[in-house]
Order: structure tokens, then C-alpha cells, then sequence
């Protein structure tokens, strides 16, 4: 059978779960680029394991949605089927020190709902705009810190076996913005430990990063720091000493605010963020001869990430 053919399959598998056309570049953090074929929003586990089965024997490719925080979408869209998890996964759960988060909560939720609990160690993620699912797929951080630095376990449903199961931090083989988890594993709880802290203290943190990254880095539609640093240096440094610094392309450009950040315009073309990518890449690599690696998924790009093209079972 042809993609188009296994696409109108699941869909009426899905049925009333399924949207046609399902809006996805806007609900990014850049918001641009094109919608999904077919999305879908479980709102439990057995919600969820129901659309791994739904998936069996059909050859659509899955895109496991958050936030959108790290998340590029063609203006062509995505043809497959977007998966976000819906208000049920949204919860939190604090026993003395661990604290059990569902994967569609916002980091900024529970950085704050942990700093308020007289809980530290989550402070940074008050300035990442993602999920913890995603934050345990890519390992997000900042300001010193990372997700495995506190995580003891974390919990996935594995869409092409249609199963789930924990898992320990040591399972992720987690280094800098990077685990060994597939485009198809679905991050549907976290455990972290965290120390016992004061809340004012806490607060003070958190307060101190929000003002830190509103003085260092541009508001907008943009999907935060785009490249990777390179061992012993940064990106950001990198492309502003090459003047890259403002560089426009359509509705894109570097911002004059962080060289690292690549803002869009209202109502832009996702195409022209990715030749802005493309350009700063290829300066950058023939100026200094660093090749810029993104931290940015690609998605719907003829050459881009196909986020796993899933046979489940």
C-alpha cells in the first residue's frame, strides 16, 4: 500500500481522535511552517498504547509533539501523524524529595511548582519553553545544569511495540543535548530527586534567570539557541565574529540580540529559517572551519528528519 493509502487507513482507525490538516508549525515556538496529515492528542496511557495499535502494520511516519521549543516545520508540512499528549499528562506528583512529572508538563510549571514546594534543583528549567518529555529526550539544560543531573527514572511508551515501561537515567546514555532515545518513544512520566531548599531562595533563583534571559536573549518567534557549541566554545561567539549578527533571508533572520537565535517573522516561511541555518552553517564553516551542528529538529524537509518513519509492530 502507498503512504497516502496507510494514511487514510489510520485515520479511520483513529476516528474522532484523528484531525485532518492538524495545525503544527503555529503551535512551535517559531510559528511558522505547515500543518500535520493527521494529529491526535491521548489524554492517558491507554489512550496513547490504543494509538500505538492503531498504528500496526502501516507505514506513516510519527512526530511526538511537546512544545514545539525545538521544532522547525516545513511550510509543506508533515505527512504523518502528530502525537501530543494531551491535559492528562500534565500532572505533578511531589513525595518529600522525587518529584514524578507526567511528560506533557511545562518546565516552567514545574520549576516553579518545585521552587514553591521548597524544592531546588529544577531552577533552570524555568527558562526552557518545552515539556519534560522533551526535556528528557534532548537532555535540555541551562544555567550549569541538565536533566539527568536530577533525574532517577523516567517512564515511555514505545509506540512500534505498542508497550511501557521505566526505565532508569542510565538507560538514556544522556550526553550534551543528546539521549539514546528513538523519534518513536514517547516520555510519558519523569522522577526526579531533588535537595531540600527554602522557598524564597528558590524564588530569588528563578527570578534571577527570568531577568538573565530577558537582558541576554530576544523575545519572538524563535526556537532558542539553534546550534550546538562546539567543544570549548560557543556558537553564539562563532557566527558574530564571522558578522552574521542580523543576516536576513525573507522573513528570517540572525538576531542582532544573540547570534545563536534565529528569529521569524509574523506570518513568515519556515524555508526561510532554514536557509538562514544553511547560510550561517556554511559561513561559519568556511571562516573558521567549525561545522555548526543544530539542535533544531528538521521536520517535512525533503532532506530533513523524518522523526522515524514507524511500521509499529
Amino acid at each position: 500500500m502507498s503512504r497516502t493509502t496507510d494514511l487514510a487507513t489510520l485515520a479511520d482507525r483513529l476516528g474522532p481522535r484523528a484531525t485532518r490538516d492538524a495545525p503544527l508549525g503555529g503551535r512551535t515556538t517559531y510559528r511558522v511552517g505547515g500543518t500535520a496529515a493527521l494529529g491526535t492528542e491521548p489524554d492517558d496511557e491507554a489512550d496513547l498504547l490504543a494509538v500505538a495499535r492503531d498504528l500496526e502494520g502501516l507505514d506513516v511516519p510519527v512526530l511526538v509533539v511537546g512544545n514545539g521549543s525545538n521544532l522547525l516545520v516545513a511550510d509543506a508540512g508533515f505527512a504523518g501523524l502528530a502525537v501530543s499528549l494531551g491535559a492528562g499528562f500534565a500532572f505533578l506528583e511531589i513525595d518529600i524529595t522525587d518529584v514524578r512529572a507526567g511528560g506533557g508538563l511545562a518546565l516552567p510549571t514545574l520549576a516553579r511548582r518545585t521552587a514553591a514546594a521548597g524544592l531546588t534543583g529544577l531552577e533552570w528549567a524555568v527558562g526552557v519553553p518545552g515539556t519534560v518529555g522533551g526535556a528528557v529526550r534532548m537532555n535540555a539544560g541551562g544555567h550549569g545544569s541538565d536533566t539527568v543531573t536530577t533525574l532517577v527514572s523516567y517512564r515511555v511508551v514505545d509506540l512500534p511495540a505498542a508497550t511501557v515501561a521505566d526505565h532508569p537515567t542510565d538507560d538514556l546514555e544522556a550526553g550534551y543535548r543528546h539521549t539514546s532515545l528513538r523519534a518513536t518513544d514517547v516520555v510519558v512520566s519523569a522522577t526526579h530527586r531533588l535537595a531540600a531548599g527554602d522557598p524564597e531562595d528558590g524564588k530569588a533563583a528563578i527570578d534571577e534567570i527570568v531577568r538573565w534571559r530577558r537582558a541576554n536573549q530576544p523575545g519572538g518567534a524563535n526556537a532558542g539557541s539553534v546550534f550546538t557549541n562546539p567543544a570549548d566554545d560557543s556558537a553564539g561567539r562563532l557566527i558574530d565574529a564571522c558578522g552574521l549578527k542580523g543576516l536576513r533571508i525573507g522573513s528570517a533572520e540572525v538576531s542582532p540580540k544573540h547570534a545563536n537565535f534565529i528569529q521569524a517573522d509574523r506570518g513568515g516561511s519556515a524555508d526561510d529559517v532554514r536557509r538562514v541555518m544553511e547560510r550561517v552553517q556554511a559561513v561559519v564553516a568556511a571562516e573558521t572551519g567549525v561545522e555548526l551542528t543544530t539542535e533544531v529538529r528538521m521536520v517535512g524537509f525533503d532532506d530533513g528528519d523524518t522523526t522515524g518513519a514507524g511500521s509499529p509492530g
